[in-house]
């Protein structure tokens, strides 16, 4: 990657990282005060809409993405008049997707008794829904400027203003929460402060892009809205096989299992969700770098990124992963009490789920930024529909764990389908065979690296419950990393790492000292 690349990917990985701790560290604390004021029935309320709601994004299409990449090269080429015209297109699209968005959520209410389920609540959960909806509705009418911002490598000024969004919420809602015991109340300090937010960005963005306030904008050509266009056409059938993925487990989990266990869980995915979305920007955040990247180096030089890429992702699924099934019983039982830990056969589970998503970063990041969305566009409709019916099969069976083992295999349609053909054998030109070797070579030293790691930690046990929080968090730090050191020590792709920690340590660290 030349400088400027690196230069907007460390900045955006750094304030990815520092927002995520503050995600993590904020949710938390008002995690627990919210169940201790409201209870876990109303937390599965909490996580059930969430997913609903969810399910009405699906009429956004992809229209975000698709825009997004056809943002890089005009930005690229400082082609004011090219910005300008899919600014204003991207704002009138959104603009009618609230629309739509509105009318589909209002007719959905009829309904949502036979999505809850039998809810034990005083609340008017008609009114509790409304507000999910308004807040996602007036999102898509004040987000669009966000677009530019990723686009042009920007994505730490996002951030920065979201990290004041979260404090500033969270404080607020907690604070209202605790006075009047309102849920309501609580939800509309949610959608406020959404608005304030959006406003910061958009007066941000017009303040770095002054020319997008101007009025003289020109028509999109007809190339970039065809492009654009057929890319909706792919992109909108991943957003359904997305919602059905990622969407529905809150969904089932309620119908089959009742909304408390939806609140259960949702604590984990609360922690699991944090550890990911770090994981996952960490990848991302050089996304636009690698649109930049795969216009203008060689193939062998592309594939060469993507290798070091591809293990650093290794390395961090690994890591996050062996760390969330070490720490989490543990910290479940300080953080909010052990009667609402799960079993460890659905914990062992969601860490291979963890695993499976949080691996496969780096070639979505490549395929996003190769712009292939149309190719494999029936790929997430199938492992959509595998992943509800399996889902719904084994739930009736062996109960949670069911829900996210059906997640696991239809993860397999990505894996052994779309990534080895439309990355591996379209961008870089390698075999099917190296694919497959490399791949289930990785998924083999994670599960050899838990299994040591778990073993380790069954060993070192103590009554103390914040001395033994600890121990399995030194346990989590050392040994997975000591493995992938004795594994990897001679490996290139590691030594390039190893090399760039030392030039960090010279640049930065040594130069203090001058």
């Amino acid at each position: 990657m030349n400088n400027s690349r690196t230069k907007s990917s460390i900045k955006n990985v750094i304030v990815s990282i520092i927002l995520n701790f503050v995600n993590i560290l904020v949710g938390l604390i008002a995690r627990a005060l919210f169940i201790k004021i409201l209870g876990t029935e109303i937390l599965g309320v909490n996580g059930l809409f969430t997913n609903v709601i969810s399910m009405l994004a699906i009429v956004e299409m992809g229209i975000g993405s698709a825009i997004i990449y056809n943002l890089y090269k005009p930005i690229a080429n400082n082609d004011i008049k090219t910005i300008k015209a899919l600014m204003k297109f991207y704002k009138k699209s959104y603009h009618i997707i609230g629309g739509i968005v509105a009318v589909l959520g209002i007719a959905l209410i009829p309904f949502l008794p036979y999505i809850i389920g039998n809810v034990e609540t005083n609340m008017n959960l008609n009114i509790v829904y409304i507000l999910f909806l308004l807040d996602t509705v007036l999102s898509y009418f004040l987000s669009y400027k966000r677009s530019i911002l990723y686009a042009d490598q920007k994505n730490y000024i996002i951030d920065i203003i979201h990290i004041g969004y979260i404090i500033l919420m969270n404080f607020l809602q907690l604070l209202f929460l605790y006075i009047t015991k309102n849920y309501y109340i609580y939800l509309f300090i949610k959608i406020i402060m959404r608005i304030i937010e959006n406003i910061v960005i958009l007066l941000v963005a017009n303040k770095i892009y002054p020319y997008l306030k101007e009025r003289n904008t020109e028509k999109l050509s007809k190339n970039i809205e065809k492009d654009i266009f057929k890319k909706i056409k792919a992109l909108f059938l991943h957003q359904i096989g997305g919602f059905v993925i990622n969407g529905t487990d809150n969904i089932i989990i309620s119908r089959y299992l009742g909304v408390n266990v939806v609140g259960l869980y949702s604590n984990y995915y609360l922690i699991i969700n944090a550890v990911q979305t770090v994981a996952k920007q960490i990848i991302t955040a050089i996304t636009p770098s690698i649109g930049n990247m795969l216009a203008t180096e060689t193939t062998e030089k592309q594939f060469d990124i993507f290798k070091k890429m591809r293990f650093l992702n290794f390395g961090i699924a690994t890591f996050f992963g062996v760390s969330i099934y070490i720490v989490m019983d543990s910290f479940i039982t300080i953080w909010i009490g052990e009667e609402y830990l799960l079993s460890k056969l659905v914990l062992f589970i969601l860490v291979l789920n963890f695993y499976q998503k949080t691996s496969r970063y780096t070639y979505s990041s490549f395929k996003e930024a190769k712009g292939i969305f149309y190719e494999d566009r029936f790929v997430p409709i199938i492992e959509a529909g595998l992943n509800i019916v399996i889902s719904i099969i084994l739930v009736k069976f062996i109960g949670l764990a069911g829900v996210f083992i059906g997640t696991i295999i239809s993860g397999f349609v990505l894996w052994c389908y779309s990534y080895p053909k439309f990355v591996y054998k379209n961008i870089f030109k390698r075999s099917y065979y190296n694919y497959a070797k490399e791949t289930i070579g990785y998924i083999v030293l994670f599960l050899i690296i838990l299994g040591i790691t778990i073993e380790i930690s069954n060993l070192i046990n103590v009554e103390q419950k914040m001395l033994n929080l600890f121990i399995k968090i030194i346990i989590s730090i050392i040994i997975p990393n000591i493995i992938i050191l004795l594994i990897f020590r001679k490996n290139a792709n590691f030594k390039y790492y190893t090399n760039l920690l030392k030039n960090l340590y010279d640049t930065v660290i040594k130069r203090k000292k001058e």
